[in-house]
């Protein structure tokens, strides 16, 4: 077993509790011991770093703090929550990056008795941890049930891969990792340039209209690489995108129904779990009817991750737009 510092976030306790058991069902399987540091706090979401800048950093660089205090051979904090992930790393190079801007962040710290060394943690998105420290290797062959026939749309959100402080990640834009493992799994990964775009966030309580645009774009792009789920590593993403897309057909007068599930949560599938002790059938958008697309088909020897990318459309190319002339004589 491999020991990891643990930062789990306030979704894991909430609308993420599918995400967290299923993590608790693959942790041991694929030999990873995350140890929760104790007395965490709220990283304070997104809203907070754009309100007040010294004392956003100090309530996140709290947690570093704790981590740093417990290391104890580990120096890597794992986060499961993408938004916890970057606003932790933020922190961390922040400090790393400005030694006045660390001084004040730590006599925030001193306050509660707290001093966090800037680069004392290493903090890694769990995704990256499974795809580089336990290997893709070690997930296939705890596969017991190859997902054959089930069409998965990688979903990563926009803030795992950027900014990527530490050259984590193969591409910002279009990144490989998820695609990879779920090809590990016996999945096919369809073709979803959307991969990092941004679900909405919380502009779903400022402003419906724009949220959901955004949402249905992503349901869109899904539906037409003819996925049967999506697939995220972020609990935001999949509640914005499970618990608001009735509200989106609503208003776009659409009926669109794509299921969003968790990574770890298709990981254990494959493990050979029952997909209600997994938390399948929770999200609003079932996704327990896709699941039926899984063949028994026997499994192929591993092949290189490839994506299938869909047939280009047929007809003309979408015409360039024209300006205007104006009265003047001018264009």
């Amino acid at each position: 077993m491999t020991r990891y510092l643990y930062y789990p976030g306030c979704s894991m306790e909430s609308n993420a509790r599918a995400y967290r058991d299923s993590l608790a069902a693959i942790a041991g399987p694929l030999g990873i011991d995350l140890r929760e540091i104790d007395d965490w706090n709220c990283c304070g979401a997104t809203e907070y770093l754009g309100l007040s800048r010294l004392p956003a950093y100090a309530l996140i660089a709290r947690n570093l703090a704790l981590a740093e205090q417990v290391r104890d051979g580990s120096e890597v904090l794992v986060a499961s929550c993408s938004a916890c992930f970057l606003n932790l790393s933020k922190a961390n190079h922040a400090m790393a990056e400005s030694a006045a801007f660390s001084a004040q962040v730590n006599e925030a710290l001193a306050a509660g008795g707290l001093h966090y060394t800037p680069d004392a943690v290493k903090v890694r998105h769990l995704l990256d941890v499974i795809v580089r420290e336990v290997g893709l290797d070690a997930v296939r062959r705890r596969v017991t049930r190859r997902l054959c026939g089930l069409k998965l749309a990688p979903y990563l959100g926009c803030m795992v891969p950027r900014p990527d402080y530490d050259g984590r990640w193969t591409d910002r834009e279009r990144p490989s990792e998820l695609d990879r493992l779920l090809v590990a799994l016996g999945a096919e990964v369809v073709d979803y340039p959307l991969k990092t775009e941004c679900c909405g966030g919380h502009m779903t309580q400022i402003g419906p209209e724009t949220a959901f645009a955004m949402i249905r774009r992503l349901v869109d792009g899904a539906e037409r690489a003819d996925a049967d789920l999506m697939v995220t590593v972020c609990p935001m993403c999949q509640m914005n995108i499970d618990a608001f897309q009735q509200e989106m057909n609503a208003h776009f007068r659409t009926s669109y129904q794509m299921p969003i599930v968790f990574f770890t949560q298709v990981i254990r599938l494959a493990f050979g779990i029952a997909p209600e002790a997994l938390g399948f059938g929770r999200e609003l958008v079932d996704a327990r009817p896709a699941l039926a697309h899984i063949s028994d088909a026997p499994a192929p020897p591993p092949e290189p991750a490839r994506v299938r990318r869909p047939p280009r459309p047929k007809g003309p190319a979408l015409p360039m737009p024209v300006m205007p002339e104006r009265g003047d004589g001018a264009t």
